[in-house]
């Protein structure tokens, strides 16, 4: 699965000013909901935060990637959220996070879909030319065209 192809310049926010987590996943599900992905707002981050609970998404290196599977989500759709100040995210590294990937998949296609999104996303993670470039894109532009390479 082409990441690029779940992404659009709504759900990228380069500058997002938020001081948790939860609100982190609450203003990016905005961004989804505007794009017509996801229907059912509350559904969703439910969702998301019930994932969180149950172990960390914040995988280190400053990034996190919440996820959900939900009745709430209608295709899938990944949103990026460069933060305007790091946020605690409970991280396995123990650092905080910068950059969060938001993961929506619709409940009936709860196979393996975010999955091979989540190990796309963490594959290239782990290359710190991939991760510099997120961090200096200056528009939802650049960030796609970082993704176009997973």
């Amino acid at each position: 699965m082409k990441l690029a192809g779940i992404i659009n310049k709504e759900t990228i926010q380069l500058s997002l000013a938020v001081s948790n987590k939860q609100e982190c996943i609450a203003k990016m599900v905005e961004q989804m909901v505007k794009t017509g992905a996801v229907t059912n707002q509350e559904d969703y981050i439910q969702t998301v935060l019930e994932r969180e609970q149950k172990g960390t998404t914040g995988v280190g290196f400053g990034v996190a990637i919440p996820h959900g599977k939900s009745a709430g989500v209608v295709r899938p759709a990944l949103g990026f959220a460069k933060l305007a100040q790091p946020v605690d995210w409970q991280s396995l590294d123990g650092q905080p996070v910068s950059l969060v990937f938001l993961i929506a998949v619709p409940a009936a296609q709860a196979g393996n879909e975010h999955l091979q999104i989540l190990a796309a996303i963490a594959r290239q993670l782990m290359h710190q030319e991939f991760r510099n470039r997120l961090y200096e894109a200056k528009s939802p532009e650049e960030v796609m065209q970082a993704l176009e390479t997973i």
